[in-house]
């Protein structure tokens, strides 16, 4: 038997309570159901695959949160959580998992009435992948003297400063995102299938860099060629990489959950003009933006200064140009809080990291030069090492 291996300390795990609790009470939250699996693992530890399923963390202003979901999960809860067990780890059986007769709700009702909160003023995640409208439906029928607040994203926000662990993780996942672009510059090539090189991605990853072992990342390597890159979020195919043809890859080292995306384009043959003009554009408005990301400025800071340097050369990006991250599940990489956009007047804040995401899709291909950063006590630092330019292979 394999000892459990704690990602944090217990202490640690008290103080992101303590700071929930505090958006609680100002949100006149007497509990919390928690759903989106970042925030059930950031607040209790809880790591598994079965976000397929109804499960979530309550969390109320005394005492310990409950883990709660599919019993066959509850001894994955005992493994992870930092939690005493017993009575802060509750499974539901077997026969409430996709069965159109019952909802695992009517079991999750029937526990928080045990908790004393059939008429208690509670938060749940609306605007989430993983709380259903059916869950909704069928958890207010069974509590029909509570008071269901939509809070999504209270949790999010208390997870944007990182904890000097939570900084060591992501660094360690930037090593290994800085090996799995270094394995693509040193593989790829005209008349290589794409999922081949996909494959030595995944490998690279999980591996991992510098002796620490790698996760699997939020979201699966972006990676489309031509007329392909011209859309963001297409992934890959067998077809051959042809000269000619620009490829970005949008991929993620992650480490204990923690996400380190960052994007860099490759392009294979003689480089026209558009793409040299457009690499001089993208560079400098990195530079502008990167001027701009320290504590004190605001968020839309950074986009305002990407922007007004990228127009100067001709050039428009309409989208955000950054967003917030941490630790992550899948479908998404992204904290789902603060933006590099305008209008986005969030402090900057020493600890917090994001995904600079200055990507530009022209009409034939897509141009990705992107940039992991932590805002620090005076300014930034870019968590990745990988060479910022254009790559080409002929």
């Amino acid at each position: 038997m394999t000892d459990q291996d704690d990602n944090f300390s217990t202490a640690e795990y008290r103080q992101r309570i303590t700071k929930v609790r505090k958006a609680m009470e100002k949100a006149g939250l007497q509990a919390i159901f928690v759903t989106d699996p970042s925030n059930m693992a950031w607040l209790t530890g809880y790591d598994g695959w079965s976000f397929y399923v109804h499960q979530g963390v309550i969390l109320t202003l005394e005492g310990d949160p409950v883990w709660w979901g599919r019993a066959m999960d509850a001894v994955g809860a005992q493994r992870t959580v930092f939690m005493s067990h017993g009575d802060h780890i509750r499974g539901y059986d077997d026969t409430f998992v996709q069965n159109p007769e019952k909802h695992p709700m009517q079991k999750l009702a029937s526990l928080m009435a045990e908790l004393g909160l059939q008429n208690a003023s509670i938060g749940v995640e609306m605007d989430n992948y993983y709380y259903t409208a059916k869950a909704h439906t069928v958890l207010l029928a069974h509590l029909p003297n509570a008071t269901f607040t939509d809070a999504t994203g209270l949790v999010n926000w208390q997870r944007a400063v990182k904890s000097e662990l939570e900084i060591t993780y992501m660094r360690r996942a930037a090593r290994i995102v800085e090996s799995m672009h270094e394995r693509v510059l040193e593989l790829a090539e005209p008349g290589l299938r794409k999922n081949e090189l996909i494959a030595e991605i995944y490998a690279t990853a999980i591996r991992g860099a510098d002796g620490h072992w790698g996760d699997y990342p939020a979201i699966v390597p972006m990676a489309p060629s031509g007329l392909d890159a011209t859309a963001p979020h297409l992934t890959w195919d067998d077809r051959p990489m042809q000269k000619g043809e620009a490829t970005f890859f949008e991929i993620a080292g992650a480490h204990r959950r923690y996400q380190c995306p960052q994007s860099r384009t490759l392009f294979l043959g003689e480089v026209p003009q558009k793409y040299r003009d457009a690499e001089a554009a993208v560079l400098d408005a990195i530079e502008a933006g990167l001027a701009q990301a320290k504590p004190g400025n605001q968020a839309q800071d950074i986009a305002n200064a990407f922007n007004q340097t990228l127009n100067k050369a001709g050039f428009e990006k309409d989208s955000r140009c950054g967003y917030a991250i941490g630790i992550s599940y899948p479908p998404d990489w992204g904290e789902r809080t603060i933006s590099f956009r305008r209008g986005d007047t969030t402090i900057l804040e020493p600890g917090m990291t994001f995904h600079f995401m200055p990507a530009l899709w022209l009409d034939d291909g897509g141009l990705e030069i992107t940039e992991p950063i932590l805002i620090t006590q005076t300014g930034h630092e870019c968590l990745c090492n990988t060479p910022r330019s254009l790559w080409v292979k002929a």
